[in-house]
């Protein structure tokens, strides 16, 4: 066995060459970086393969019809080779024609070979010997499974180079979650942002799976959305909020959720006033009032800044006050300076204002709503509809942009309880799963 190495600016020129060089049959000991791309150079991979010392061509002719008539069983010598991941190898044109298919490269295909696979339960049918064999058994599975993981890193090198110049360079490892982010809405500069520090921050040895990888970039991400933690109430504390939004994105029920969560869903239960501005849409009065009568707490509406101060002074025995107010679209600027009006009407009383947004909402969009929206002092998001979406990259990338604490979020419709208070570590698995779970709420 003789092994040769070959060099490239990346992984797929290079498994090119030794294939060109060495023929289809040559196998895979390593691939690897030996130089990251700079200004002045291109970056420069390595890979080494083995091939088999040169025999007589009648040797080779009688050997290959011999392999053709009677194929070569696995050895307990194979077996003992998966025990060094450094020595598992990887057959070239298999890892060529994989790295083909994902970047579109049309050429013959080779003749299909079996795929190994090793079923446990028909093996361990015919070993005999004991507790030995079976856990040899168990090695050559966890093996194979590090193996096949190696061979899903080398496909997913290929993601560099279909980048545009210029871009940056992806490390090979992360391309696979460098899709699911993108797919999930995430602005493209942040990921880059991301693959920077990356590559300025993580250990060379977390990238030997893609298990550590991923925990990695979770890590990351989780970095990405600061949360206001809900805190208890000391008195002489009160707290005022006031929910602004465009139509539809269901301030009104979020509000009746937040009610319902005070006043009865927490550990200590508050006394909670509600105060409606919206006053414009028919049945929106009503509907929040029969809220309110189901959860015997008590509501005012108002129309302008002045019956605003009394409905304020009304309820100030309460510990919360929660505000609903019009929605209006967020190019509307002659209904959100209404609400500006509602806002510089009092000095007494401190109002927090939560941005309510719904999560479907394409990341440009949202970049509107808060921008139009950002005079009235914004000083939380809320995000709902979390499960009417399969995206969840554009909450990433506006709470980066802003940088404005994510206080709740909402997963559905039902009163009191599809509201949870924002944990990034769940807004971390619903873009790495593509789906909200509901949960502990």
């Amino acid at each position: 066995m003789k092994l040769m190495t070959f060099t490239a600016p990346t992984p797929a020129q290079a498994l090119k060459a030794a294939q060109q060089e060495c023929g289809e049959d040559a196998l895979v000991v390593s691939t690897k970086q030996i130089r990251k791309k700079s200004l002045t150079q291109p970056a420069l991979y390595e890979v080494v393969v083995a091939i088999e010392d040169t025999v007589p061509d009648n040797e080779v002719s009688s050997r290959k019809r011999r392999e053709k008539s009677h194929p070569r069983k696995k050895t307990t010598r194979d077996a003992r080779m998966l025990d060094d991941p450094e020595e598992v190898l990887v057959n070239i044109s298999e890892a060529a024609r994989q790295i083909s298919e994902i970047a579109n490269v049309s050429r013959p295909q080779p003749q299909s070979r079996p795929r190994v696979k090793v079923e446990v339960e028909e093996e361990h049918a015919s070993v005999s010997g004991g507790n030995k064999e079976i856990e040899e058994l168990k090695d050559i599975k966890s093996e194979l499974l590090k193996l096949a993981d190696k061979v899903k890193l080398i496909q997913n090198m290929v993601w560099e180079e279909k980048r545009p110049a210029g871009s940056g360079t992806i490390p090979p490892e992360f391309a696979e979650i460098y899709r699911i982010a993108k797919t999930s809405g995430m602005d493209s500069h942040h990921l880059d942002e991301i693959m920077r520090l990356t590559l300025e921050h993580m250990p060379l040895q977390m990238r030997a799976s893609s298990k550590t990888v991923r925990r990695y970039f979770q890590t990351l991400l989780r970095k990405m959305v600061p949360v206001r933690l809900e805190r208890e109430l000391i008195p002489p504390q009160k707290k005022v909020m006031m929910l602004v939004g465009p139509t539809g994105v269901g301030k009104t029920t979020t509000l009746a959720k937040l009610a319902a969560r005070y006043a009865y869903m927490m550990e200590k239960k508050y006394k909670v006033g509600i105060i409606t501005l919206d006053t414009y849409r028919i049945g929106a009065v009503e509907q929040l009032m029969q809220y309110a009568k189901m959860m015997r707490i008590g509501i005012e509406a108002v129309v302008d800044p002045p019956e605003f101060i009394t409905a304020l002074q009304t309820l100030q025995h309460m510990d919360i006050i929660l505000i609903d107010t019009v929605g209006s679209s967020q190019y509307d600027k002659e209904k959100i300076d209404k609400l500006q009006q509602f806002l510089s009407s009092h000095t007494d009383v401190g109002i927090d204002v939560n941005l309510v947004m719904g999560a479907p909402t394409k990341l440009e969009d949202l970049r509107t709503i808060y921008r139009n929206f950002s005079p009235l002092g914004i000083d939380t998001l809320i995000f709902t509809k979390l499960d009417e979406t399969r995206g969840f990259g554009n909450i990433f990338s506006l709470v980066y942009e802003t940088e404005k604490p994510v206080s709740y979020l909402s997963i559905g419709q039902e009163v009191p309880d599809d509201l949870m208070c924002a944990d990034s570590d769940y807004l971390v698995q619903c873009l790495m799963e593509g789906e909200a779970k509901r949960g502990d709420k």
